[in-house]
């Protein structure tokens, strides 16, 4: 399994946002980098962002959702055009599950397992 998985639920449907493109930073000194991209599928995972041979260095990293074309597919009005979650990996090697709970007017995540 990918060292980073995630998942996003549209709380308002109930259902989960299929189609949505995520990209995966790495930062850099004062820069993004980035690492890979990948789409959900109609459970709104993405299992493989990474290899599974991929260990992380300790470090920090964004997760980029594009939320709007999530809205736009579904023809809503979002008031959030894309959701960036910013965090910490300690470099053991742990497991980082980064799911985000959608709405048109807000979001929350938290570190899955």
């Amino acid at each position: 399994m990918s060292q980073i998985t995630t998942h996003i639920l549209d709380t308002t449907r109930g259902t989960p946002a299929a189609n949505v493109p995520i990209t995966l930073f790495i930062k850099v000194g004062d820069e993004w980098q980035e690492m890979s991209t990948g789409v959900t599928n109609d459970d709104g995972r993405i299992g493989g962002l990474l290899a599974d041979s991929v260990v992380l260095d300790a470090g920090t990293y964004r997760m980029h959702f594009d939320t709007q074309s999530y809205f736009d597919a579904n023809n809503e009005q979002g008031f959030y055009p894309y959701v960036d979650i910013v965090f910490n990996v300690d470099g053991s090697g742990s497991h980082y599950h980064i799911p985000l709970l959608l709405t048109a007017y807000g979001y929350s995540t938290y570190r899955g397992s």
